[in-house]
């Protein structure tokens, strides 16, 4: 009897021990060593936040880490903020640069907010180019541009800024070749309704590069996807960065950026 009395008390305390560990694992760490296996109910369902391995670039506290002209670029309640005022009127467009490194093949998602006349965009796979216009301007980009602009007459289009030019209006899917206008494959969505989902407040843009394969996402809704098989003219590695645009005084607001290499 003593001896059944003490296996109690030592299989009771080991329980006890082993439960308590349990408690401090995460949950995602009890359940990683069972595969997902799909089952016919299965069905894709809306991510409830970031999939692993996107990191912030921009700290909502200071510029560090990015380069532009402070003229136009300051950090303001959080948010990179980049503004042209009716004494800083410009004669060509300038970026504010992310200078944390080379990107290729990545996501890219960042909240924003823009005035109504506002004109800018976020440029990736760019280069640094020479001004003609203005050569004190040493922020000039060239490369591809997910467009944003406060009427929404371009916001979700692929634009390449001092390049080809429009490679996909939004709502279309379209196939670059050398030598020849973007051709429109198929369509994404009627680009007035597309339009109907862009708020005057906060949006989020949502940039999945992958290859040749440029996808443009807003607020949860396909804008654009281009297949780019322009070898001569395309890029396929470069910087980030984001504009104020040539035009009337205007005022863009960037946060929450986080970038994954894929």
């Amino acid at each position: 009897m003593m001896l059944f009395a003490t296996m109690k008390t030592e299989r009771r305390t080991f329980l006890a021990s082993l439960i308590g560990t349990l408690g401090t694992i995460p949950l995602a760490a009890q359940t990683s060593s069972q595969p997902y296996v799909p089952k016919q109910s299965d069905r894709p369902e809306p991510a409830s936040s970031d999939e692993p391995g996107f990191k912030l670039i921009f700290d909502g506290k200071t510029l560090d880490g990015w380069e532009g002209d402070p003229k136009y670029w300051r950090v303001e309640a959080g948010a990179m903020t980049g503004e042209v005022t009716p004494e800083t009127l410009l004669k060509s467009n300038t970026f504010i640069i992310w200078r944390g490194g080379s990107s290729k093949d990545f996501e890219l998602k960042a909240d924003y907010r823009i005035s109504a006349a506002g004109n800018s965009g976020i440029n990736y796979r760019s280069v640094v180019v020479p001004d003609k216009v203005t050569p004190e301007n040493k922020f000039a980009m060239r490369g591809y541009q997910a467009d944003i602009d406060g009427r929404n007459a371009y916001t979700g289009q692929n634009y390449e800024e001092k390049g080809r030019l429009f490679l996909a209006l939004r709502g279309q899917m379209t196939h670059v070749l050398s030598g020849q206008k973007p051709i429109a494959l198929a369509s994404v969505g009627d680009a007035k309704e597309l339009a109907s989902f862009i708020n005057t407040d906060w949006n989020s843009y949502h940039l999945i590069v992958r290859g040749n394969i440029l996808i443009h996402i807003l607020n949860g809704h396909l804008m654009s996807v281009v297949i780019d098989d322009d070898g001569p003219n395309r890029t396929v590695e470069g910087l980030i960065g984001v504009q104020v645009h040539v035009g009337p005084p205007m005022k863009v607001e960037y946060r929450n950026f986080r970038l994954k290499s894929l």
